[in-house]
């Protein structure tokens, strides 16, 4: 099992800085998802900004959410410049 997700933060490119379980800090990129389904109402940034950590994964008001094992999986690295 992949660690769990214990902190988001959204940024203005629609990327979301996961903090996991394990110390790690990683980014995701969410716009392959903005053209799909339930995900087109994260277009608008204020929706977008609105995510949260939820039961060791993210979600958002409008019922969005993402398999904690994606976030960690398709994620890569994320260290502060």
């Amino acid at each position: 099992m992949n660690p769990r997700v214990i902190n988001v933060t959204p940024t203005n490119n629609y990327e979301l800085i996961l903090e996991f379980e394990n110390g790690e800090i990683k980014k995701f990129d969410i716009k392959p998802y903005l053209n799909k389904g339930i995900f087109k109402r994260l277009k608008n940034k204020e929706e977008f900004k609105k995510v949260r950590p939820f039961l060791g994964s993210i979600c958002w008001e409008g019922g969005q959410d993402l398999c904690p094992d994606t976030l960690y999986e398709d994620s890569i690295p994320y260290t502060k410049a």
